[in-house]
């Protein structure tokens, strides 16, 4: 691993757990054991890092979904919308500082005055509403799913879903025992009832 890698990482863990406000460069300095000269050799600034872990997170992102997508075999229905529901679960504990660092509110505050951050931001949550919206799709083709637009149902599916994920961040609810009832509410909103007359 680089060291400019290694700067990433232990920003990312720095600014997750105190904010980008509160973190500073003498403290992420400190934390990699390098001098802030290094730090400043391979970023301008603080918000010239934060920018590089947001886009480097979007990059991982896309990479894991392409991955998952070409891997795996999904089965007829609503089976592939359920699927993306545990990736993403599984995937927020795989980047655990990462969906912490997303969502706290220094983000979005940095994104009213940085195009760029807020293009990062969008082009990560595109990332992540893309492979549910895909799952709609895929189920309406199928006749699983009822006529929704896909886009709009992605978006209200994966906030749920993300709404589950920040229970767990924050530790305010064991997001593990809502987990049936979201994936049943999933069910309940997309399935094409001319579905359930059949079967």
């Amino acid at each position: 691993m680089s060291k400019k890698e290694d700067i990433l990482q232990a920003a990312t863990r720095l600014l997750a757990a105190k904010g980008y406000k509160e973190a500073s460069m003498a403290e992420l300095a400190k934390t990699t054991g390098v001098a802030q000269g290094t730090i400043f050799y391979h970023f301008n600034n603080k918000e010239d890092l934060f920018l590089a872990i947001l886009e480097n997170f979007k990059e991982d992102i896309v990479a894991e979904f392409t991955l998952y997508l070409r891997e795996h075999h999904f089965k007829p229905g609503l089976q592939m919308v359920e699927d993306v529901i545990s990736f993403y679960l599984h995937m927020v504990s795989k980047m655990e500082d990462r969906f912490l660092l997303l969502h706290r509110h220094d983000a979005y505050e940095l994104a009213r005055s940085n195009p760029t951050c807020h293009d990062h931001l969008e082009a990560i949550y595109d990332c992540l509403i893309d492979i549910f919206e895909q799952a709609i799709i895929r189920g309406q083709r199928t006749g699983f799913i009822r006529a929704v637009p896909a886009r709009r149902m992605a978006m209200i599916i994966f906030t749920m879903v993300d709404g589950l994920v920040r229970f767990n961040t924050y530790n305010i609810y064991d997001a593990g025992v809502l987990y049936e009832e979201v994936v049943h509410s999933c069910r309940a909103i997309l399935q094409n009832n001319m579905q359930l007359v059949r079967s």
